[in-house]
């Protein structure tokens, strides 16, 4: 495609409401073990079916899932509206990265469902100089019932240039974990009652380090063809070098699935799945190499008298959680913030 011919989906192009065709998606018991894989979360539930009492023994997918079952199609946006994403041009290639994400969930999803996607531009905005798009994906069952939604904000320009790349650059080389293998669920979901929680409770820490053929095997974990991805800054180190953060680093819903992960650790699945949300917002690159500790404590907790998770006339409450992501040199990497949902 000539320059002249490319009309390049900017900034400017992207107008709210604009929207890609709906996305569908079987969920399987081996999509959700092989997500949970390459989350490097090793718990039995994704992995065995008769293991997770808490849905009578149900294979449910890990919560960020929503992230690839009914992922982001920037791509199929942008074409739908008769440009070219700025990932696809032949002439001025560069990418959009993650800026943050909001995921809300409203029920659970599990083996033997069928989710369509729907996505659409919900608001672009300027700050500091840089502009942001946000966009909207609405997931929904073979039902028609709502299952989750999640805002994805992209940085379409940013204001302050490259990055450095550290000089003291990680040395971890973690593989993922075996899908057969089985360990047992931690112990330290001890926070999973309303009123045995208090505010500035520490959560159950978890420490994950990346490497790049993590990197590379997430980004080929696809539940959604699409028509053209061209290189990214998570798998091209040359390519990588000439975009915002000078290398190869880890993608947004990466860090998320870790992100929750850590939650998993303290909260049970119901805690999501009944009116939970997590916004997660990215500081500094989490790198191939680095190893970060996400490490978090309970900032606020109030009644919610309508909750889903109260029997026999319960009130169940909100717990809300800050999580922090530190790597090895003390950097902030991601900031969280959850709300969710327990009983008494």
């Amino acid at each position: 495609m000539q320059s002249q011919q490319e009309k390049l989906w900017v900034y400017d192009a992207v107008v709210p409401g604009q929207t890609a065709p709906p996305t569908v998606v079987e969920i399987t018991t081996e999509n959700i073990s092989r997500y949970a894989s390459l989350a490097q979360n090793p718990d039995p539930r994704y992995r065995d079916p008769k293991v997770n009492q808490e849905f009578s023994g149900a294979m449910v997918a890990m919560p960020t899932m929503v992230l690839s079952y009914a992922p982001l199609m920037r791509g199929e946006i942008a074409e739908n509206s008769g440009f070219v994403a700025l990932e696809r041009s032949t002439t001025a290639r560069r990418q959009t990265p993650f800026a943050k994400c909001e995921i809300r969930w409203f029920q659970p999803v599990q083996a033997g469902d069928t989710i369509t996607g729907t996505q659409a531009v919900l608001e672009k905005y300027e700050r500091r100089g840089s502009k942001f798009v946000t966009f909207r994906v609405q997931a929904a069952n073979q039902h028609g019932q709502p299952v989750a939604e999640f805002d994805y904000t992209c940085i379409f320009e940013y204001a302050q240039g490259q990055r450095a790349v550290p000089q003291d650059r990680g040395t971890a080389e973690p593989s993922l974990p075996s899908q057969s293998k089985t360990t047992d669920i931690p112990a330290a979901r001890s926070l999973a009652k309303f009123d045995s929680i208090s505010v500035g409770d520490s959560m159950a820490k978890l420490t994950v380090s990346e490497s790049q053929e993590i990197m590379n095997r997430k980004n080929d974990f696809r539940l959604v063809q699409t028509t053209g991805s061209g290189s990214n800054i998570h798998t091209d180190e040359e390519y990588a070098r000439q975009n915002i953060f000078g290398g190869t680093v880890n993608s947004g819903p990466a860090t998320m699935s870790y992100v929750d992960q850590m939650l998993e650790l303290s909260f049970p699945l119901r805690a999501f799945y009944s009116g939970g949300r997590l916004l997660m917002r990215a500081i500094e690159p989490f790198r191939t190499g680095d190893t970060v500790t996400f490490q978090g404590e309970i900032t606020a907790k109030r009644p919610h008298p309508v909750s889903p998770l109260s029997k026999g006339g319960l009130k169940g409450g909100i717990v809300e959680c800050r999580v922090k992501g530190l790597n090895q040199r003390g950097d902030l990497v991601s900031l969280s913030d959850a709300a969710l949902v327990l009983p008494d």
